[in-house]
């Protein structure tokens, strides 16, 4: 019996299961800014910490370059993305209609569970800017994990797809603006305009 034309375009599970995790891995990093612009990524070095072969990680690259989160240099780098200003600006404008209107949103939809979410997380970054000597890293992660306990909050699965893809660019520049400017996590402005969104979500 002939097979249909269409399977020929199917991967082996195996293969989608690794490229999709290798995908979320990088697209975490990204996104949680652990990564700054500029910073070179080796598929070798990738491969060999995630524990897979180097395919999974080339199709992974492949699609964070079309995401626009990476991008390859002439000489055949991967790297993470450099924005100019005026990038920059417009991902901005972009992110504070759309991240703004999930905000109102999650005032809305979100339950107690969400609440909770959002609470801990807030709790968490609270905690880190308040500590003797903050550890950055962790106070970018719990700045990311407390936005997107914002936007779950709103249920829509459609915009928070649309945010994660906004963060996959903004992301990394996050991280490099706190290794730059550390001061401003001891400031706490984030800090307090986290407690203000926690209060308004509150009160719907």
């Amino acid at each position: 019996m002939n097979r249909p034309a269409a399977l020929d375009l199917v991967e082996p599970l195996d293969r989608q299961t690794l490229g999709g995790r290798t995908y979320a891995q990088l697209s975490d990093l990204l996104i949680s800014g652990r990564m700054a612009p500029g910073e070179k990524i080796s598929l070798r070095q990738t491969a060999e910490v995630l524990g897979v072969s180097i395919m999974p990680v080339r199709e992974a690259v492949s699609r964070l370059v079309a995401d626009g989160a990476l991008e390859v240099t002439p000489n055949r780098a991967v790297r993470v993305r450099l924005m100019t200003a005026a990038q920059f600006r417009d991902l901005t404008q972009a992110r504070i209609a759309i991240e703004g209107h999930v905000a109102a949103a999650a005032a809305r939809n979100r339950n107690d569970g969400d609440l909770k979410s959002i609470a801990r997380a807030e709790a968490e970054m609270r905690s880190e800017s308040r500590a003797a000597k903050p550890n950055l890293p962790r106070a970018v992660e719990y700045n990311k994990s407390f936005h997107f306990a914002v936007y779950e909050a709103a249920h829509s699965p459609t915009l928070v797809d649309i945010i994660r893809a906004l963060w996959l660019k903004a992301g990394p520049v996050i991280n490099l603006d706190l290794r730059a400017n550390p001061e401003r996590l001891a400031k706490g402005d984030a800090v307090r305009f986290h407690a203000k969104v926690l209060a308004a979500i509150k009160a719907g």
